[in-house]
């Protein structure tokens, strides 16, 4: 074995003297600790040499009592060294006889403020290990313990005695410590230390319960660099680990519900918002949502429910990642259920009060599941927890959200159930919103609907296509409409306008003036006199305005003349000519009053056609008007198609699916009369 550095930290001197106290001795150690050179020290009476004047008494007397009786002497004395300094030395001085019988004395001495610096460092050592908080202990090249101290012994669980000469993974068997071994082997083998590497695991102290621990290796070298051991220390940061676990999981909680401020309720559609509340669930909350609706919400009646009453469910949205066991056991978006009364669904939205099952067993997955089928997938597909709440606006339950896990392998906790009521309480609030916006739209498109006339496909000199297309499901119902009136002579009226505003009452004031203007024509009113009329019967309306084309064809001129209040101008299309934007007088919206308006003739051959249409056709937020405009042409200008056909085209291609605004379209094409 290596030596070991201890003694040269103490750099311990050897001296040897005769029975006179001449010195015959003298180690190098000697050398530097006294400051003499062997030749100057050896055959010298160590007392004179090395020995205060008012000390000289003491010393000899000392020495003559170890010789006389063969007792040792220990202590601390000043010497004086070579270069006339003083030094305070500790001693052990001891009797030697050799073979002969002869007496010599041998003193070893070390620097005392080395010795004292040594010994603080052992009990402070000493004293640190023992009573510190941190469990310590120190392997041995083979990584068996050597040492323990008490905090040590109280986190594992095993006594002092029950580590030494073991292993870490023969005292702590329930621990992967393959990991710990190889980092150990790695401190001994480069010197570069291990700090505070978290390990988790349970130990004989606590073995029904995960502990967190942080661990540090240290390699131990002596003074001369052979390498002793490592050092371990071991802290239980098994509180702290829960604080940021916990601390992590609010702010999880935090930030899910601020995405779900602002996902949930992006549009007044049912269906969209149903399916950004089962978005936001999966996966951060569950493994499979599911959002079900009360049928007899949906249908606008009242959805209290009876001790003994079934409960009949609308699926809205469902969704699971990659989970096809749980989508085929859910109910598919608009599937309508029966729910018996002992289902836990079915008690939700009775009670309106939230129903978590943490364990979820075989004989709970019937009274979750809709039918024996859907129960047997729930269990293939792992599911063991179950949460529903209520979704609850204005005090009516309307449904419920439905959470299962089944990969996550943790069960429903009281924070995942708070988590759950607020975004259920969240959305809720926005799928009642958008219900009754539904509701109302529904209502407004029907009354729109009935609004706009029915005509045939050739009336007159024209064949005549048409086509409307309410808003997208965030904007209510517009005023836009248009009309094809038979008149006289085999002539036609044709009309598209836009009443501004949405809702119910923009399609109430567009029926009032589509009445308005077919009576109107009747009594053959020109163009401009006609919207005249139309100008002062929307200026009697509260605060109402509206655009508005109207058109007189006469097939036997072959022309059409036309007055504008507002509106986008047509376009005509003639054959074998690129199509136009007609150059009409603009005017002004019906309802602003004091401006005459003007009629303008074109000519309308047979084979040409003019193309109506709204603002919901080419305007857009991202696009100039004439660059929509351009396209329109462009669209119109390509191959020859039957007007019904031309009216798909362009509402394909030109409306965007994200329009807040309706479109009404009519193409006019003009033909021989028979």
């Amino acid at each position: 074995m290596r030596p070991s550095g201890l003694l040269d930290v103490l750099g311990v001197a050897s001296i040897v003297l005769d029975s006179a106290g001449r010195i015959v001795l003298w180690s190098p150690q000697a050398e530097d600790l006294f400051g003499f050179p062997a030749r100057d020290a050896l055959g010298q009476y160590a007392a004179r040499l090395m020995i205060h004047e008012r000390h000289f008494d003491l010393v000899v007397k000392l020495f003559a009592d170890v010789m006389a009786t063969g007792e040792g002497w220990a202590g601390a004395f000043p010497i004086r060294r070579g270069d006339g300094t003083t030094r305070l030395v500790e001693f052990r001085n001891m009797r030697l006889l050799d073979d002969r019988g002869d007496v010599y004395a041998l003193g070893l001495a070390a620097d005392q403020s080395t010795v004292l610096r040594l010994e603080q460092d052992v009990a402070l050592s000493t004293r640190m290990v023992a009573q510190s908080p941190i469990g310590l202990a120190v392997l041995d090249h083979d990584l068996r313990y050597v040492s323990v101290n008490p905090a040590l012994e109280h986190i594992n669980g095993v006594a002092a005695a029950d580590h030494i000469g073991r292993t870490v993974g023969d005292v702590l068997p329930t621990l992967d410590t393959g990991p710990l071994d190889a980092a150990a082997r790695q401190v001994l083998d480069s010197g570069q230390p291990l700090i505070d590497d978290q390990w988790s695991g349970r130990t004989p102290a606590h073995p029904d319960e995960d502990h967190v621990w942080t661990v540090s290796l240290y390699r131990l070298d002596d003074a001369l660099g052979n390498i002793l051991g490592v050092a371990c220390s071991v802290v239980d940061v098994t509180e702290q680990h829960r604080a940021g676990v916990e601390a992590e999981a609010a702010r999880r909680r935090l930030a899910l519900i601020a995405d779900a401020s602002t996902r949930i309720g992006t549009t007044l559609d049912l269906e969209r918002t149903a399916w950004e509340l089962a978005e936001v669930a999966v996966p951060e909350l569950a493994d499979v949502a599911a959002v079900d609706l009360l049928d007899s919400v949906v249908e606008g009646r009242s959805s209290r429910l009876g001790p003994g009453e079934p409960a009949v469910i609308r699926a809205l949205a469902v969704r699971a990642d990659d989970a096809p066991d749980l989508l085929a056991a859910a109910d598919p978006p608009g599937q309508v259920t029966r729910y018996e009364p002992d289902r836990l669904v079915t008690r939700c939205v009775r009670t309106g009060e939230p129903v978590v099952v943490p364990e979820a067993g075989a004989e709970d997955l019937p009274l979750i599941a809709r039918s024996p089928q859907a129960a047997a997938r729930l269990a293939r597909a792992g599911v063991h927890s179950y949460l529903a709440v209520p979704l609850i606006a204005r005090g009516e339950v309307l449904g419920a959200l439905d959470l299962k896990r089944a990969r996550d392998p943790l069960p429903f906790s009281p924070d995942d159930l708070l988590l759950a009521r607020e975004l259920a309480a969240r959305a809720a609030m926005q799928i009642d919103n958008a219900r009754w916006y539904q509701s109302a739209r529904d209502t407004a498109l029907t009354l729109q609907r009935s609004l706009l006339p029915s005509h045939p496909t050739v009336t007159g000199g024209l064949e005549v296509a048409s086509r409307y297309q309410p808003a997208g499901a965030t904007s209510e119902v517009g005023g836009d409409w248009f009309d094809v009136i038979p008149l006289e002579e085999s002539r036609t009226a044709l009309v598209v306008g836009d009443v501004m505003g949405s809702g119910i009452t923009a399609a109430a004031t567009m029926g009032r003036l589509r009445t308005a203007t077919s009576t109107l024509a009747s009594l053959s009113l020109e163009p401009e006199r006609l919207l005249d009329q139309l100008d002062k019967i929307v200026s009697g309306l509260d605060q109402a305005f509206a655009t508005c084309v109207y058109a007189v064809h006469d097939p036997h001129q072959r022309q059409c003349r036309i007055t504008n209040a507002g509106h986008l101008p047509p376009v005509r299309v003639r054959v074998g000519r690129p199509p136009e934007l007609l150059d009409l007088p603009t005017g002004v919206p019906l309802g602003v009053g004091g401006v005459a308006f003007t009629t303008t003739t074109v000519d309308l051959a047979p084979g040409d056609r003019l193309v109506f249409y709204t603002d919901g056709l080419v305007e857009t937020r991202r696009d100039s008007l004439d660059d929509r405009l351009d396209r329109l042409l462009t669209l119109l200008g390509g191959p020859r198609r039957p007007p019904e056909e031309v009216c798909d085209l362009l509402l394909r291609t030109l409306r965007e699916p994200d329009n807040s605004d309706d479109v009404a379209l009519l193409i006019a094409g003009a033909r021989e009369l028979p």
